[in-house]
């Protein structure tokens, strides 16, 4: 995205409308409709109440939350869970527990949203007039098998085409969502004319009472979440808009959401009592002359639906990017479909969030259903979001502790009171908490086996070893390995070396070479850093290269490495021709060798059961995970894996009795 997009400007205004508003934007397709069937008796506290509470959740919520405190939380331009963490991790260790939770139930939503999004929108086809009689036309009901037909083929579609990124339609995406966004707030405008005390629910009374008073009010906050589902998508795409642009689009989009929410409200109370409301969407209630403007309007929902979708799965590919560059996740191949900054494609998590939507439909069939096991992982994310929030505000912008216990007391008591709600859909989202836990779980073992790998991780300095190194470069009895040898290196100091990177050259086949290199690559707290420093350690012979990549920096080391190679001859610090006389005459370049050690769990373990679980867990997992070789972009014709045993804690007190051999 071109950096200019992120200041304030009409045109940053709509790429933003385009963005990041798609799933809060397409709530009212639903929201009302299911406080309407979970509300029981309909009647003027319920409305009012309900309307109130929605109004004052997108107020606190979405704009005190979202639109004022978080997006400060700007990372060198860059928003979401794991750009917070990585402003907020020196503060507590423990702080990646919640960024893993969030990041995990973030991804979650990931094969819900697509699905009741879309089905929302299909099944405004019920509303067409000549469609609308169930008896004549059956297969237009929700649930029925040409509406989930029409949604399936839409979301395989739309997986389908990841593939080719969205930089063709992308463009359209912003005047399309301005186009629902203005049809949105026009329908709800022309219903509050006709009743203009509906604002009088504005009032938080109104709320107050509908949770205290009204029958099973309390537990209608579960449905009233829904209307700010999409609040942490303001957040994490701030790097493809920019604070300023958001936080002004907002401004419009509030005011259409709530003449939306408003407007179907003042319909439902403008019926005439007794009115059976069962099966009735208020959206599409609202829409006048039917016969006209009810197919447009089912397209252009179904449009918006996409857009949030395309959105959701753009964000979730973002979020596993950073998750395995901060070593949250196993390295999966990654792929940039287009050279639009950031826009990646995951294979993997295409497909498996492809599969988990067309199984939620299946499972779930109507958008009712759906909505009666959505908003838990949101609500998990948003609580994430808040505590590593707190400590945003108490740490780096150093605000007073009394503000940030209020701010924290605030949002805590908000969200607690969401997530009890919410848990009580536990039972019919049982479907999810398997993929759920999947993710965290994965995320919390490769977090995990990463901090007791690196324990055993012991460096020596690298200026004691040089003259070893020398000596075997010039010891023609040993045969030459290769001319450029390359190890990467986890020494954070560039003094010193892992010895069991020594132990590779030293020990068993000796490997000679005329220069070693030795590369260590730094991931930085902002997210686009490339950057690079040479240190000539033994001029010509033992070279190490510094890579100082983002967070959201692919690390390719092999592209990397001949960029470095090509400077260095440039600037006439390395001659790269070939030693060998008989291709030195020819100005033939020499040859380069990548030597990638793979570490696998040793027989020879004895350790407890939490290390061995999460130690077993690991390697089972890296089976499916990419190899370092291919993670970190390097060509197998010049690399060698080795593989290194594992020892955590070597078997011992083993009581072997010699015994003398019979004759």
């Amino acid at each position: 995205m071109q950096s200019h997009i992120k200041n304030l400007s009409f045109a940053g205004a709509i790429i933003a409308l385009g963005i990041i508003y798609g799933d809060i934007g397409t709530s009212p397709l639903y929201v009302f409709q299911t406080l309407l069937v979970e509300g029981g008796k309909i009647n003027e506290s319920l409305v009012l109440g309900s309307i109130s509470c929605i109004f004052w959740t997108l107020t606190l919520q979405t704009t005190f939350k979202y639109i004022v405190i978080t997006l400060q939380a700007d990372n060198h331009g860059e928003g979401g869970i794991f750009s917070l963490y990585a402003l907020v991790r020196r503060y507590g260790k423990w702080l990646a527990i919640p960024a893993i939770i969030g990041a995990g139930t973030l991804l979650a939503d990931g094969i819900i949203t697509p699905p009741i999004s879309v089905t929302s929108a299909i099944e405004g086809l019920n509303n067409v007039p000549a469609l609308s009689d169930p008896k004549l036309h059956p297969e237009f009901i929700p649930g029925s098998h040409l509406i989930m037909g029409l949604v399936i083929g839409i979301m395989v579609a739309l997986f389908f085409f990841q593939q080719f990124g969205t930089k063709v339609v992308g463009s359209s995406f912003g005047p399309i969502m301005l186009l629902w966004f203005l049809m949105m707030g026009g329908l709800g405008f022309l219903q509050v004319m006709h009743y203009p005390t509906i604002f009088k629910a504005i009032n938080p009374y109104y709320g107050y009472k509908l949770l205290t008073d009204h029958p099973g009010g309390f537990w209608l906050l579960g449905a009233v979440f829904l209307c700010t589902t999409g609040a942490e998508a303001l957040y994490s795409d701030l790097g493809h808009c920019g604070r300023k642009n958001i936080q002004v689009s907002w401004i419009f989009v509030k005011i259409t959401l709530i003449l939306s929410y408003f407007g179907q409200a003042a319909w439902v109370l403008n019926q005439p009592k007794g009115t059976n409301f069962d099966g009735v969407n208020p959206f599409y209630a609202i829409v006048p002359n039917p016969h006209l403007f009810m197919i447009p309007c089912v397209a252009l929902a179904t449009m918006a639906t996409i857009i949030a979708s395309q959105a959701l799965i753009s964000g979730s590919f973002t979020l596993i990017s950073e998750a395995v560059s901060m070593n949250f996740w196993p390295r999966i191949t990654i792929k940039y479909p287009s050279n639009i900054r950031g826009q990646i494609y995951i294979p993997s998590i295409n497909w498996i969030l492809c599969v988990g939507c067309v199984l939620v439909l299946l499972y779930f069939r109507t958008s009712e259903h759906m909505t009666a096991a959505y908003g838990f992982s949101i609500t998990i994310a948003m609580l994430m979001t808040t505590i590593l929030m707190s400590y945003f505000m108490r740490f780096v912008k150093h605000w007073p502790l009394w503000i940030v216990v209020i701010i924290l007391c605030v949002f805590l008591t908000v969200e607690f009171s969401f997530f009890i709600t919410n848990a009580a859909k536990l039972l019919k989202r049982i479907f999810f908490v398997v993929f759920e836990i999947g993710l965290i779980f994965t995320m919390y073992i490769w977090f995990k086996a990463r901090k007791i790998n690196n324990r055993f991780l012991h460096f020596i300095d690298l200026k004691d070893q040089i003259p070893l190194l020398i000596a075997l470069s010039a010891d023609e009895s040993v045969s030459k390995y290769s001319t450029h040898l390359i190890y990467l290196t986890k020494a954070n100091n560039a003094k010193q070396i892992e010895e069991k990177v020594m132990y590779s050259i030293m020990s068993r086949k000796p490997k000679r070479a005329d220069t070693y290199w030795f590369i260590h690559i730094e991931t930085t707290n902002e997210p686009y850093t490339m950057e690079y420093s040479v240190d000539q350690i033994e001029p010509g012979k033992v070279i190490r290269v510094e890579f100082r990549l983002g967070f959201r920096i692919q690390p390719r080391v092999n592209v990397l490495y001949r960029k470095v190679i090509e400077d260095m001859v440039a600037r006439n610090e390395i001659d790269i021709t070939s030693k060998y006389e008989s291709l030195h005459q020819y100005k033939i370049a020499a040859d380069f060798r990548f030597v990638i050690m793979e570490k696998f769990l040793s027989y020879n373990n004895s350790f407890g059961a939490k290390e061995g679980f999460i130690l077993n867990s690991y390697f089972a997992i890296k089976k499916l995970a990419q190899t370092e070789a291919k993670a970190f972009g390097l060509d197998t014709s010049e690399t060698y894996v080795e593989k290194i045993p594992l020892v955590v804690k070597p078997v011992g007190n083993i009581v072997l009795k010699r015994i003398e051999g019979h004759e």
